[in-house]
């Protein structure tokens, strides 16, 4: 007797260990969601320093490295607001940032002089959008900068001094310009027009000399200009024009005509191209299809990826080249998988010397991560659609709970790489899908006009087949499903609660689009160019009111049952408050089990790390209890 309950002690223990070793351990949310350690790296052009964003009482800072001695030092010293990520380095090694003051709807623009290390305000607006064109080698104290101080509706081109803070006006739009192509000089001698429907690309040889139109397309072909090839006045371009799937090609800018297509792809558009300014050359192209491609261009650049994907410590990373001094010797990569949020890494051309500069994210482990995997599955009418599956570690398959994140948009599209909210909800234990439903980016032209219109159509309905394709897999468990999004992805959790409420236990929504009537028109005034493609690819408030009433989630509150966690930012410009407000209020009223969190000093995306930590807080308890605990 006493010898067989030693054997099922034995067995008991045996089982015990065995499930220690099954049980993943609940990495904790500050790991997922803290400002990330160091970020957005770039090299000074004579490749002699390294900057770099850090957190300082939870503000965004820029520090600058040698690379002589790697002593580190602190730019700047904010703790009232976040330098933004598009700073950059003009020739003269001056370093030119900005920032939002938020709650006075405010930006402000800086310089720090390297060899003083003193902070000189050159900017200083209000109520105006700035982002920088271009810097210039001729003239490293000018910058080129597009903004909305004369008319908040068009944005006008001026011409920087960093040093005395002059501002010249450079060209003024003349009302319906919406993008500009500087070349290597900074001259801005390609543009882009717009009605809304029709989009027009015009040239001009010199600054003395008006635009003249040399390509005219509607909205569905594109021309997205790349570079001017440094032969003749020929430029690079992506383009769709008779073509499905975008691809690279080389217009001549005289006559806008074709000249020859440098590289197509018949399974995805061409995204985008790594282009050298020095040398003027195009350096490898790339897309996405179930992962990120390539095709190399040149042979030095070819051989260059291929030997740094050999390195031990970046096998099997995608990696990107983000800046490099104007030797273009010194190259500052960023590597990353789907289960490594990403490091930095200084390489250097000439010696093969590779140095790690830091790590975004050095608390999480990558074995500790969910692998993403590509997918697809068949539409209701046969349209193949494609997305991507992350199931939580463990030997179990089947019967998940899972959580649906249709993305946002809704013309863009989810990517091979990491998430950091697909991966907490991962290691929560619910497997995450993520579907690129039809109008989706990147799979040609057929596949994206197949969205228009569709908006509460047949993209739901994509999505809504792929919950049942999970279901038919025996994945999902069917009576453990969440849905939840951001914007039109907010949107998607809304509608599909409210129209599918046998599918959905439960949703989160981040800044959801609650009323398409609103939403356009509440449209911010230098988005008017762009109202009448709305009209075509969403929908015209007028003409098709009533399907656009048939799908706006704050006319249907009396079909939305299920429990809803609601976040929303009150600076968020694209969000109608009083209105969701309101919302809230009648689903109480109906019984329905909404949380909602109004964030007074937040726009769209949550900047503050403590309310990123609160919100994701939250969230983990919201679906812990309706998809465990809730019977």
């Amino acid at each position: 007797m006493l010898g067989r309950l030693k054997y099922i002690l034995f067995i008991v223990f045996i089982v015990s260990l065995w499930s220690c070793k099954e049980k993943v351990r609940r990495i904790p949310i500050t790991d997922f969601f803290k400002t990330p350690e160091k970020s957005s790296y770039r090299i000074s052009p004579d490749g002699k320093y390294v900057s770099y964003l850090k957190p300082y009482k939870d503000k965004q800072n820029l520090f600058i490295q040698s690379l002589a001695d790697g002593k580190e030092r602190m730019a700047t010293s904010f703790d009232d607001y976040s330098i933004r990520s598009d700073y950059f380095w003009t020739y003269n090694n001056q370093l030119v940032f900005s920032q939002e003051i938020i709650d006075l709807d405010r930006y402000k623009m800086y310089t720090i002089d390297l060899a003083t290390f003193k902070i000189h305000n050159i900017l200083d607006q209000e109520k105006v959008k700035v982002s920088m064109l271009n810097r210039n080698r001729q003239r490293p104290d000018v910058i080129t900068i597009k903004m909305n101080k004369r008319d908040p509706a068009n944005f006008d081109i001026y011409r920087l001094n960093i040093k005395t803070g002059e501002l010249v006006p450079y060209l003024i739009n003349p009302g319906n310009i919406t993008e500009w192509f500087p070349d290597a000089d900074g001259k801005i001698r390609l543009v882009k027009s717009s009605d809304g429907v029709n989009e027009t690309i015009l040239y001009r040889p010199d600054d003395k000399t008006p635009f003249k139109p040399i390509i005219e397309n509607n909205f569905k072909n594109s021309v997205k200009p790349v570079a001017f090839t440094g032969v003749k006045n020929n430029f690079y371009a992506l383009s769709n024009v008779n073509r499905d799937k975008t691809a690279l090609v080389e217009i001549n800018a005289e006559d806008g005509k074709e000249q020859k297509t440098i590289l197509g792809c018949n399974k995805a558009d061409i995204l985008y191209v790594e282009y050298s300014k020095n040398k003027h050359r195009v350096e490898f192209a790339a897309w996405e299809e179930a992962k990120p491609h390539k095709h190399f261009l040149i042979p030095d650049i070819e051989s260059m990826y291929h030997s740094l994907q050999e390195r031990p410590e970046l096998k099997g990373n995608e990696i990107r080249v983000v800046d490099r001094d104007s030797a273009e010797n010194r190259l500052i990569l960023n590597t990353y998988t789907d289960r490594n949020p990403g490091s930095y890494y200084l390489y250097e051309n000439n010696t093969g010397k590779l140095t790690k500069l830091g790590d975004i994210n050095s608390s999480l482990r990558p074995g500790e991560l969910c692998a993403m995997q590509p997918i697809a599955y068949k539409a209701r009418d046969g349209l193949l659609i494609n997305g991507y599956l992350t199931l939580p570690l463990g030997k179990r398959r089947t019967n998940l709970p899972v959580v649906i994140m249709p993305h946002g948009g809704p013309w863009s599209r989810d990517s091979w790489g990491y998430d950091e909210q697909v991966q907490f909800l991962a290691n929560r234990g619910y497997a995450v899908f993520q579907v690129n439903y039809r109008g989706s980016n990147g799979y040609g032209k057929a596949f994206r006009s197949a969205g228009f219109k569709q908006v509460g159509g047949k993209i739901q309905d994509d999505i809504t087949d792929g919950v049942n394709w999970l279901i038919n897999q025996k994945i999902a468990n069917p009576k453990k499903i969440a849905i939840f999004g951001g914007g039109f992805g907010g949107f998607s959790a809304l509608y599909g609660v409210s129209f599918h409420p046998e599918l959905y236990n439960c949703a989160v929504v981040q800044y959801g689009l609650i009323n398409f009537f609103t939403f356009i028109k509440d449209a911010p005034p230098f988005f008017k160019p762009y109202l009448k493609m709305m009209y075509e690819m969403v929908g015209n408030p007028e003409t098709d009111a009533d399907q656009l009433r048939a799908i706006s989630p704050v006319f249907h509150t009396d079909k939305i049952k299920v429990p809803l966690i609601i976040f929303q930012g009150a600076k968020d410009q694209r969000a109608n408050i009083s209105e969701l407000n309101q919302f809230v209020r009648e689903l109480r009223k109906r019984n329905v089990d909404v949380k909602y969190f109004l964030k007074p000093n937040e726009r769209t995306y949550f900047r503050s790390e403590h309310t990123r930590m609160e919100m994701y807080s939250e969230i983990e308890k919201f679906l812990d209890y309706n998809m465990r605990v809730k019977p």
